[in-house]
């Protein structure tokens, strides 16, 4: 408690005992407000768990843990399918770009092969 004193400094140790019990109401309320929200987000497979019984905070953020753990995990498992797909996928390019050059490879090898053939008629001449 304030000392009895006078002018501001009891004012401000007044307005200082009448904010604290405001201050502590407002944060109770922003966290049941946001409990209430995560009930909210929870979605209908998690509330049915219990659906006789008063779901108390502790439960709600122990189903938010629990919830968010498994989308955690999904996501992981997801990632390295997404890596092995993609691996499949750049193997398999390289595979297709080597069996598409292959044969054209060959091509223009045997037709610098023929150009460099002695040719039997005689060379074009535009005049």
């Amino acid at each position: 408690m304030c000392p009895l004193t006078s002018g501001v400094s009891s004012y401000l140790c007044l307005s200082s005992e009448l904010r604290k019990p405001l201050v502590e109401k407002l944060r109770r309320e922003r966290i049941n407000s946001s409990i209430e929200q995560l009930k909210s987000l929870l979605g209908p497979e998690f509330l049915n768990q219990q659906p006789d019984s008063k779901l108390e905070k502790a439960d709600i953020l122990e189903m938010t843990v629990c919830f968010m753990t498994q989308l955690l995990q999904q996501n992981q498992q997801q990632r390295r399918l997404m890596k092995h797909v993609h691996k499949l996928q750049s193997s398999s390019e390289e595979k297709l770009r080597e069996a598409d050059f292959s044969p054209l490879s060959s091509t223009v090898h045997s037709s610098i092969t023929k150009d460099k053939s002695p040719v039997s008629s005689a060379p074009w001449r535009p005049w």
